[in-house]
């Protein structure tokens, strides 16, 4: 009991230091897939300090300016005027409205989800292994809320080092979940999204499908049912996040979410279950 107790509050601890360090990183990775990583602030200052400036308050250290990016471009295609048709006059461009990637939330969200995570699985060896990637999914939640993207040098260090962490956690005494199912797990769910990227490449972006790998080793260390549970989640969070979003009209029935956040959501929700029921 004290045990447990223990764990959970050195993971909200745990939680809330790792989130306040996410925002520089998720202003850095919130760019457009045809733009390279931002290396500087708004007012030009080039960042420094841990992990070689990727990790940081939401405030450049030298001038205070607040690390908020624009928003997202528009994602549909524009139509060009025949060469003989006379230019209309271009209406002025009002400026794009600045969001930052990382709420001020953002460290109370991962204190939380840290938290939640001790409380359930409890004092055993793949508890570590959670609280490690549990900052990493909030980053990407993160960045593909702010643009659509899921990065690669997030998703596949993320599946590869949650694969070697379960095989080092199941080596050890108390873990309560297998390695090869975890193995299986990733296997099976990144090709499940690779299959619906192939059938509808419009609807879905081959970052999920990268994410799903992590995701599936996760989700299988506590067997197939889990793994099942916390896929349908996602898509049931997703379709009423979109249905959502058209009874408020403020989408159509063709637009695009970012399915990255709900995938870690059902993910979340899986994992808990399965580590409530070890």
């Amino acid at each position: 009991m004290y045990a447990t107790q223990i764990a959970v509050a050195a993971a909200v601890l745990w939680g809330a230091v790792t989130g306040l360090l996410l925002p520089r990183a998720a202003y850095r990775l919130s760019v457009e897939p045809d733009e390279p990583w931002r290396d500087a602030c708004p007012a030009g200052h080039p960042f420094t300090g841990p992990a070689r400036g990727w990790l940081g308050a939401p405030r450049c250290p030298r001038c205070a300016a607040p690390l908020a990016a624009p928003a997202p471009r528009p994602r549909t295609p524009t139509a060009t005027a025949p060469a003989t048709a006379t230019a209309a006059p271009v209406p002025p461009v009002p400026p794009e409205p600045v969001r930052s990637a990382a709420p001020p939330l953002a460290p109370v969200l991962t204190a939380l989800v840290c938290g939640a995570l001790a409380a359930a699985t409890g004092p055993r060896p793949e508890l570590a292994v959670w609280l490690a990637a549990a900052p990493v999914a909030v980053l990407l939640a993160l960045v593909d809320h702010a643009v659509h993207r899921l990065p690669d040098r997030l998703t596949l260090p993320l599946a590869a080092g949650t694969a070697l962490l379960l095989g080092a956690a199941a080596a050890l005494p108390g873990s309560a979940g297998s390695w090869p199912s975890a193995l299986l797990g990733g296997l099976a769910l990144g090709a499940g999204y690779a299959v619906l990227f192939l059938v509808n490449p419009n609807g879905m972006g081959f970052g999920d499908v990268k994410l799903a790998l992590a995701l599936g080793v996760a989700l299988g260390w506590y067997g197939w049912a889990v793994l099942f549970a916390g896929a349908f989640a996602g898509f049931l969070a997703g379709a009423l996040y979109g249905f959502g979003l058209v009874v408020l009209r403020r989408a159509g029935r063709k637009s695009v979410i970012p399915f990255g956040p709900f995938m870690l959501i059902g993910a979340l929700l899986g994992v808990l279950l399965g580590a409530a029921g070890a």
